[in-house]
């Protein structure tokens, strides 16, 4: 079974995304802030991040260039799942690394499309 990370410091998102992800058929992981998304990495590199922005002790973006850099840290389908909005954040994240943008917020329907999108379903 394909494993998602979802990454957030809000635990209703987490719990909102990860019940979505579940059903689409995935097992999922989750950390509420960059610096313990990398420690699951270390544990178990997922298929695939949902992945906010602005989070503290480590945000999105800083956890994208630090996991890129680990073995196999190269294959996961990276998400990013915020609310920055704006065209720089999202060529930002593109350019990092990142293999899609969702906007929060987001519903099942919204993820479900992305994930097809990027050839996890």
């Amino acid at each position: 079974m394909k494993v998602v990370l979802i990454v957030d410091d809000s635990t209703v998102i987490r719990k909102v995304a990860g019940k979505i992800v579940r059903e689409l058929g995935f097992e999922t992981l989750e950390a509420a802030d960059g610096r313990l998304a990398l420690d699951q990495c270390e544990k178990r590199m997922p298929d695939a991040v949902l992945l906010d922005w602005n989070m503290p002790v480590m945000d999105g973006l800083d956890f994208l260039r630090q996991m890129r850099k680990m073995p196999g840290g190269d294959a996961p389908q990276v998400l990013f799942c915020t609310t920055e909005n704006d065209m720089n954040h999202i060529q930002q994240a593109l350019e990092e690394g990142a293999n899609e943008y969702i906007m929060k917020p987001f519903d099942s329907e919204i993820i479900e499309d992305k994930f097809r999108q990027v050839g996890l379903l």
